[in-house]
């Protein structure tokens, strides 16, 4: 409670599961089941309604003190593990701790970081083993500013988590807009997943507090008049504008739309980026990537070209050049084998580039995988007459046909080096194994390919990205095994990177994987 002392016991409700008579499934906890707040039993604490976004009649706004707690009474048709998700707002600037007990025996313990303010809603996701029949849920009060605004509990089969949204609330409840990160591609590619969740978010108050956030990351680069203090010579560094593109459809602001025409027009004819001979971007105007093609790139500056045409305008320029670099990058990067080599330098004279092709020596995954979620992303943006739709269609089919051939059959998985899973010390990695799913999934999807192999291919994928996510007792996800950032070299370069936790290249390619293959 922010400025009350009141006591107010209400009465116990028990909410019973419904198990559906005959069904195989009925000795297992059902999907879900909601629990409002203010009919659990409170302790020091009074039912409230002066704030937005409560579900329910209300929510519970405890005393502020230690001890002060509220109490569900939950009832499992069966014994098993489940999620504890618990909603609720706290406008401070200090999380509150709470202990998280079942049946008597604390749990858990997880921090309640703040929310933008007291009409803003987060949730804290707790892994549990319930018992069969009834069970006594309580969250107790740790710190004398006592427990968060509380509105509601969800019980839930672990099975059915909605790991976007788990993601997304740890990340939110780990990271302000401000300390999350600065202006680059791994936590802008956060930030464009977040926007897809967001977009397939029904709830008008969870999707605005989405929103919110990836608007006020994005407020800290760009000024009144729309201009963003970046050189943008590098492809890199024009990622973020997507995030632009999506606040201008978003907002209708104007200054979202000139910060991403910025970036657009340095990568017009005539605006000075360098490319290569047949007019490939240069991945940087640097003397270090000078020539040099990466399939990283594609992402970094393709998709922004197509989204610009189709959402800004300029549609017909911005459809060419996005369509022109996808065929000049498969022209010299796509293999026999349908993977792409990581780089390409037309001059040949970078000291990983093959003195006869210029062609990095391996096929790295994730750059593998930027090309094709850059490449299907594109697809859907062009109009169907778009002139070099049927090459890229036929560029995405041979790559698909690569990945599949490469899957790890043990995990669904794609190794870091992608040709050599059976090679020392390689190991599969998480981001990549993200995009191959989505982009064979997409390419299903689409009519691009087919056939039951491919069906396989994304079933056993999605199940092998599931294995690297879970929930701890801090209320948190963790995604594991993601590759950091990487730049070009040989096989023990790649396998010796370091594989870190919640890495943004990992979150960011989670959500396009769980936003698009889950729908």
């Amino acid at each position: 409670m922010r400025a009350k002392a009141a006591v107010l016991a209400l009465g116990m409700l028990a909410a019973s599961y419904a198990v559906t008579s005959g069904s195989a499934q009925a000795a297992a906890p059902p999907m879900s089941s909601v629990y409002e707040a203010e009919d659990a039993t409170v302790f020091h604490g009074t039912v409230d309604s002066d704030h937005l976004g409560y579900t329910g009649t209300g929510f519970v706004n405890s005393t502020n003190e230690v001890g002060a707690y509220v109490e569900f009474t939950v009832r499992m048709p069966a014994a098993g593990a489940a999620t504890l998700a618990l909603r609720y707002a706290n406008g401070t600037t200090a999380g509150r701790a709470a202990d998280v007990g079942v049946n008597g025996a604390v749990v858990s313990t997880p921090g309640f970081a703040p929310t933008a303010d007291w009409n803003t809603w987060a949730v804290t996701r707790i892994p549990v083993t319930l018992r069969a029949g009834t069970n006594l849920i309580r969250l107790t009060g740790t710190t004398t500013g006592g427990l968060p605004d509380l509105d509601s509990l969800t019980v839930a089969d672990q099975q059915s988590t909605d790991w976007s949204d788990a993601v997304v609330d740890s990340t939110m409840q780990r990271y302000t807009p401000s300390s999350v990160g600065g202006w680059s591609y791994p936590v802008a590619l956060y930030m464009m997943g977040q926007y897809q969740l967001a977009q397939h978010t029904a709830d008008p108050a969870r999707r605005a507090a989405l929103i919110a956030y990836v608007k006020a990351w994005a407020d800290r680069f760009v000024d009144a008049d729309g201009h963003i203090n970046n050189s943008f010579d590098s492809l890199d560094s024009m990622m973020p504008g997507q995030v632009m593109i999506a606040l201008y459809r978003e907002t209708g602001q104007t200054k979202y739309g000139l910060a991403a025409k910025q970036i657009h027009d340095r990568l017009l004819p005539g605006a000075g980026y360098p490319t290569t001979s047949d007019g490939g971007f240069w991945h940087a105007d640097t003397a270090d990537r000078a020539n040099q093609l990466w399939s990283d790139g594609t992402f970094m500056a393709d998709p922004f070209m197509a989204q610009y045409g189709k959402y800004v305008g300029d549609s017909t320029r911005s459809f060419d050049i996005a369509t022109q670099q996808l065929v000049v990058y498969a022209s010299h990067l796509q293999q026999a084998n349908g993977l792409m080599k990581h780089a390409y330098d037309a001059s040949a004279s970078a000291s990983w580039a093959d003195p006869g092709t210029g062609l990095a020596p391996e096929y790295w995954c994730r750059a593998v995988g930027w090309y094709g979620i850059a490449a299907t992303e594109i697809l859907d943006l062009i109009p169907p007459d778009q002139p070099r739709r049927a090459q890229l269609i036929a560029i995405v089919r041979n790559l698909v046909r690569g990945m599949v051939a490469y899957q790890d059959p043990a995990s669904g998985r794609w190794f870091q080096v992608v040709d050599k899973g059976g090679s020392a010390g390689n190991w599969t990695e998480t981001s990549c194994s993200a995009m191959f799913t989505q982009t064979i999934d997409t390419a299903l999807k689409r009519g691009y390919v087919s056939g039951d192999a491919y069906q396989a291919a994304v079933t056993a994928g999605h199940r092998g990205e599931l294995d690297r996510i879970s929930l701890h007792d801090d209320g948190l996800t963790y995604l594991t095994n993601i590759s950091v950032g990487t730049d070009v070299g040989d096989y023990a370069y790649y396998v010796d990177r370091t594989q870190a936790t919640n890495d943004m290249h990992g979150l960011g390619a989670f959500l396009y994987f769980s936003e698009e293959a889950g729908h």
